[in-house]
């Protein structure tokens, strides 16, 4: 069995990371694709993107705040942080739950309910009045927020055609450095200008997760997940000749998942690997970042929101290629590459003193960063057990996010430890123009190089389904649905595509009766002048 697995791993590393080209070939042009998407895909796909939108502003809210909740709570940055920690620690237990809650009940009410409970937990954040409430609040919203990018990510990604999903996994994960760019906004712009502070920003995300959430009410539930219930439905028919009913169901999908952790545990190890990678990447360059350039840099606060904000649009430029670019380049090729230049661009991101030096690292290290990050929902995405899709790239993201929880501390510990001196003005607190700070700059370059060897090495002997069409697969509700073969009936897929094209018809030959009746009314019109 080892040796089979280390063939495996070979094989990975030296045959499978560029994608076959008549796979490729097969595929439509992209902008054909993105021109045959109807109104339906489009709002699934910015819906999901909304709500990971909201996950982003909802967390950031801590990070931007730290100075400003430190000062509240009479603490220091370490104690701050471990908000941030026990966030990341919860969010496992969010993903399991409304994963699963997903996968057996649909994409829809999981997601409205999951915005809802993340709404009220940041608003009640915004209302604790000591230090023990806020790790409270901020624990229990951790559990919320695990939710949101499983359902977020199928939601957004399961209803699009196969050419399009590299893109869309781009765009899709830079709502993340949307939301950040959003709370950094709001942060420079309405907290200092109310008495309220950094309670706004707080009381600000929880509406936004709430009119996501209504946003979604409006929508319908996923058309694959219907299509995959409605195969489920004929299937039990035929067989049984009646449904199971919903208590069965439920049971047959814990058997099946049983099954699922049985057959397929070492991917789920091998993805709980990736993500830990991805998640000490991506923490230990944002979370204490603005903590960062103001102690370690002697910058304001403001100054510091401005480089964030420089550094989330270098996150949305690099997700978006990327993304773009894993559909022709395959996935892992993708992540080695963005990995490769953000590992070139720790110097730029922690030598300069200059407000320009530092702003132009912040985005090449978040292009670097996120960019890999792009290619992440459709990489999870494919490589998952196709009835789990909801679930299993949750729980794995979610749990690597629980391993790399502590990022935060570890850079504020190790700033204590480590000390650099930097130039500020002459005072009495100051007389020699000197003064002894936490060295973060260093502290997190080493972080971060580390991290970026470790997802080389972990990417490129893992495994890749460029291009695998999950959406036609079974669901996990029905007998033997979790197996990877178990497909749906041809003659549903078929029907679906009949119905689709029928409307579509239907739409083409309305259009042109208007048009015709448009004609004619102006020909009788001429006749009469």
């Amino acid at each position: 069995m080892a040796s089979e697995a280390l063939s495996q791993l070979w094989y990975n590393a030296t045959h499978n990371l560029v994608p076959k080209r008549e796979r490729t070939e097969k595929q439509k042009p992209l902008l054909v694709s993105l021109s045959e998407l109807n109104l339906r895909q489009w709002a699934e796909f910015w819906t999901g993107w909304l709500a990971w939108s909201c996950d982003a502003i909802d967390f950031f809210s801590v990070s931007l705040s730290v100075t400003n909740l430190a000062t509240q709570f009479g603490r220091d940055t370490t104690d701050i942080t471990q908000a941030i920690t026990l966030t990341l620690l919860f969010r496992s237990v969010g993903a399991v739950l409304f994963g699963i809650i997903s996968d057996r009940y649909g994409r829809k009410y999981p997601l409205i309910l999951n915005l809802l409970v993340v709404s009220v937990l940041e608003l009640g954040a915004g209302f604790v009045q000591t230090y023990a409430q806020f790790l409270a609040v901020r624990s229990l919203f951790g559990i919320g927020m695990g939710g949101i990018w499983g359902l977020a990510a199928s939601t957004a990604l399961e209803n699009l055609p196969v050419e399009t999903r590299g893109l869309a996994s781009g765009v899709l994960q830079q709502g993340y450095a949307v939301g950040y760019l959003i709370a950094a906004v709001i942060n420079l712009t309405l907290v200092p200008e109310q008495s309220h502070s950094w309670r706004a920003l707080f009381w600000c995300a929880a509406g936004i997760s709430a009119f996501a959430a209504c946003i979604r009410l409006c929508l319908p539930e996923s058309k694959i997940f219907l299509q995959a219930r409605e195969d489920a439905k004929h299937r039990e028919e035929e067989r049984l000749g009646h449904k199971n009913s919903g208590v069965k169901k439920t049971q047959i999908f814990f058997r099946e998942t049983g099954k699922m952790l049985k057959h397929h545990w070492m991917l789920c190890i091998y993805a709980v690997l990736l993500m830990t990678g991805f998640n000490f990447l991506s923490h230990g360059s944002q979370d204490l970042f603005p903590t960062y350039i103001q102690t370690s840099k002697g910058f304001s606060a403001h100054d510091a929101t401005v480089m964030t904000i420089i550094g989330n649009c270098g996150a949305i430029a690099g997700g978006a290629i990327a993304g773009w670019g894993s559909q022709y380049l395959g996935r892992r090729l993708t992540i080695i590459v963005f990995v490769l230049i953000t590992a070139a661009f720790i110097p730029l991101w922690i030598l300069p003193s200059s407000f320009g030096g530092l702003a132009a690292g912040a985005f090449c290290i978040q292009f670097g960063v996120q960019g890999a990050w792009g290619v992440v929902p459709i990489q999870l995405a494919e490589m998952s057990p196709p009835a789990f899709r909801a679930t299993f790239p949750g729980v794995a993201y979610q749990v690597g996010n629980m391993v790399s929880s502590a990022s935060a501390q570890i850079e504020s510990t190790g700033g204590e430890h480590l000390k650099t001196t930097i130039s500020v003005p002459v005072s009495s607190t100051n007389p020699t123009g000197e003064k002894v700070v936490p060295d973060y700059a260093t502290v997190q370059g080493i972080l971060i190089g580390c991290v970026a060897a470790f997802l080389l090495i972990v990417t490129l002997f893992g495994p890749e389904k460029h291009g695998y069409e999950f959406e036609k697969h079974r669901a996990a509700f029905e007998e033997g649905g979790g197996d990877d073969e178990a497909m749906m009936d041809d003659n549903v897929l078929e029907g679906r595509r009949r119905t689709d094209g029928d409307r579509a018809g239907a739409e083409e030959r309305l259009s042109a009766d208007g048009a015709s009746s448009d004609e004619k009314g102006r020909e009788e019109m001429v006749e009469k002048v």
